[in-house]
């Protein structure tokens, strides 16, 4: 799947419709694969981050540029934050037989998961930040995303 190549599409059809157009030069969006090591986000960048696994979006999310702890390091440990991958992997029933534990599960989704991550300009601000993570739920409705009741 290319992803790099289909969340391009998505960024420059969904802004273009709206009548705002991101310029290409204001985002970057790198594959940091499988296994993947993650990064921090650059100074006056932002970023939505994805998560995925045996061909579907575990977690879609968002980092203001003031939030580099999100983007780098809370969904790899399961008490670090409300919401965390982490967390949502270790509750999930259809996980348990992969033999992750709280002490593994870090490690686990860097080396399992595909990383994606998307990097804005901060100076777009945070309409568009939050504009490219909903076209991304929308299209591919992470599993860990949203409530069950909701859906």
């Amino acid at each position: 799947m290319d992803l790099v190549n289909d969340f391009d599409k998505i960024i420059r059809d969904v802004s273009s419709v709206l009548g705002k157009s991101i310029d290409k030069s204001k985002y970057e969006i790198i594959d940091r694969g499988i296994p993947h090591q993650p990064r921090s986000l650059p100074t006056r960048m932002m970023g939505v981050y994805t998560f995925w696994y045996e061909g579907e979006f575990l977690k879609i999310g968002k980092a203001g540029p003031s939030s580099n702890a999100r983007f780098l390091s809370q969904h790899y440990n399961p008490k670090s934050a409300q919401s965390t991958l982490a967390a949502s992997v270790l509750s999930d029933k259809r996980m348990q037989d992969k033999g992750i534990t709280e002490n593994n599960v870090g490690d686990w989704i860097k080396n399992n998961c595909r990383r994606v991550d998307i990097l804005l300009d901060s100076d777009l601000g945070i309409f568009t930040l939050e504009l490219i993570e909903a076209a991304l739920h929308y299209k591919y409705e992470p599993i860990y995303e949203g409530f069950a009741t909701q859906r």
